[in-house]
């Protein structure tokens, strides 16, 4: 019982952090103009790719995701389904535990 509880609770603050999150968070910068950034310059994208190889190209990509608040959320959201799944999971196999006698022998 414990357990469940415990989940739900996760699952409340994740939704309610992740929408905090989302609706306070700035909105990024508009940079389809701006030719420094990998994404729009060809020659700068390449530069990385060269340096780093494109392990570095998708980390910097990954890097200019993850400053939009809606990605934020969004990972908020995942992470706490995730861990308040794990709480149910195990509620439930606690709850199979104490319904049993004993092993069968």
């Amino acid at each position: 019982m414990r357990l469940r509880t415990i989940g739900v609770l996760i699952l409340l603050l994740g939704l309610g952090g992740a929408g905090l999150v989302y609706w306070t968070g700035a909105p990024p910068e508009d940079l389809s103009d701006d030719v420094a950034t990998a994404r729009t310059s060809k020659k700068e994208a390449r530069a990385i790719e060269m340096n780093v190889g494109k392990m570095g190209l998708w980390t910097n990509d990954l890097l200019e995701d993850l400053q939009d608040p809606g990605t934020q959320a969004v990972m908020i959201v995942v992470a706490s389904i995730l861990v308040a799944s794990g709480c149910f999971y195990f509620a439930r196999l606690q709850a199979r535990g104490n319904d049993s006698d004993g092993p069968v022998g």
